[in-house]
């Protein structure tokens, strides 16, 4: 059971009800028949046993998915994250430790949910420790009922989760405030004052910026010049005809032009290339210029 399981489940592409629908019409499992088909998948590597495992408990995953609703995600996003926890789950289950499967598989589709919402939540990442992402949820989930949390409810907040208050302060800053666009807002508010880009100076077209570039332009070709002389007219060739011309040449083209394999036009263009890179100004040349 060292490789992955690979499992073609019901596709999310369509629609999403049809997907549900389609999931909960599968019965869940007797704890005898899990039993069975787990031993099956681990003593025999039996595929179909993992897939009867895991089409039981898609429903599974759809309820929990169901319990993140309102992080701004697409639900079937969250699903097809918690299938990918169920399948983790279900290579890792041992039967003999008497638990059911979806008692073992929380977890695993709860991670995989987790670090769905933490990538894709918000552009600046808000929790990057584990206590840190343990705080977050537990905290939002409290924030939904009771809202902005006054001092008596960050103290016991705090208990329950083994915190500091400070810590509770910090989290729910980070989880009222939103990410700003850099771009001006399609408004003529004064917000549109206070976005970066009206604040961040951009040298894209002050003189000695353009200067540079075009002074890094002229030494990349002299440079590219010179590096094409020093090859023999075969490799010059092949260079030119691979990467310089409009349009290019194929491997099959340039073989057929001098009766060689494709391989031996890859073998000359490396060389080439590897002759080529004495004679090619360094980026640091062009710095110091």
């Amino acid at each position: 059971m060292s490789k992955a399981i690979n499992i073609n489940l019901p596709s999310l592409a369509g629609s999403l009800e049809n997907y549900i629908l389609s999931a909960n019409q599968v019965p869940m499992l007797s704890f005898e028949k899990e039993q069975e088909l787990a031993k099956r998948l681990i003593n025999n590597n039996d595929l179909d046993a993992a897939r009867q495992l895991v089409m039981s408990h898609l429903k599974f995953v759809v309820k929990i998915a169901r319990g993140y609703d309102g992080y701004g995600l697409s639900l079937s996003d969250l699903i097809q994250e918690g299938n990918v926890g169920l399948m983790q789950a279900v290579k890792r289950f041992n039967p003999d430790k008497g638990v059911r499967l979806a008692a073992f598989a929380a977890y695993w589709i709860k991670s995989c949910m987790h670090e769905f919402i933490l990538k894709n939540w918000r552009i600046v990442k808000i929790a990057t420790t584990k206590a840190q992402r343990k705080l977050f949820f537990n905290l939002r989930s409290v924030k939904k009922s009771l809202g902005w949390l006054n001092s008596a409810e960050k103290s016991v907040i705090a208990n329950d989760l083994g915190v500091a208050n400070k810590d509770i302060e910090t989290m729910e800053q980070r989880l009222v405030a939103s990410d700003l666009t850099f771009e001006r807002p399609l408004s003529d508010s004064d917000d549109a004052q206070n976005a970066p880009e009206e604040v961040i100076e951009d040298y894209t077209f002050e003189p000695s910026a353009v200067n540079e570039r075009i002074e890094h332009r002229d030494l990349a070709q002299d440079g590219l010049k010179n590096a094409l002389l020093k090859l023999d007219d075969r490799s010059r060739d092949i260079i030119v005809s691979r990467w310089l011309r409009d349009p290019k040449n194929t491997l099959i083209e340039l073989a057929d032009r001098y009766n060689v394999s494709a391989e031996r036009i890859r073998q000359l263009e490396k060389s080439a290339f590897a002759e080529m890179k004495s004679y090619l100004p360094k980026i640091s040349d062009i710095d110091s210029n």
